[in-house]
């Protein structure tokens, strides 16, 4: 798969949403913001997403893969769903405003 000819309709999938954490905000002092993404996302297809839905250079994209957490809800067993984010970091002056939608 051509990563230039990712369709704007994949580049939304890609993009679950933003991650508004502590932790996540202290990236954004960095030049980097944090996204939620689909578990089969590669680097290079996030880098294209990032890039082409909100016009910013990207530098890097470091992944994680955040396994759901064993919790109990009303006495049952459960567990949380796993998911995959994206820590997404810009090149010098640019940024991404996450408050806003897109």
């Amino acid at each position: 798969m051509r990563l230039a000819n990712i369709s704007r309709e994949r580049m939304y999938d890609i993009i679950r949403g933003p991650v508004i954490t502590e932790k996540a905000t202290f990236g954004s002092e960095h030049a980097q913001v944090t996204f939620r993404v689909v578990m089969d996302a590669t680097k290079p297809e996030i880098k294209a997403a990032v890039e082409g839905l909100f016009a910013v250079k990207v530098k890097a994209v470091n992944t994680l893969r955040q396994q759901g957490k064993r919790k109990r809800f009303r006495g049952h067993p459960g567990r949380r769903a796993a998911y995959k984010k994206a820590f997404v970091s810009l090149e010098e002056g640019q940024s991404i405003d996450v408050t806003t939608g897109i």
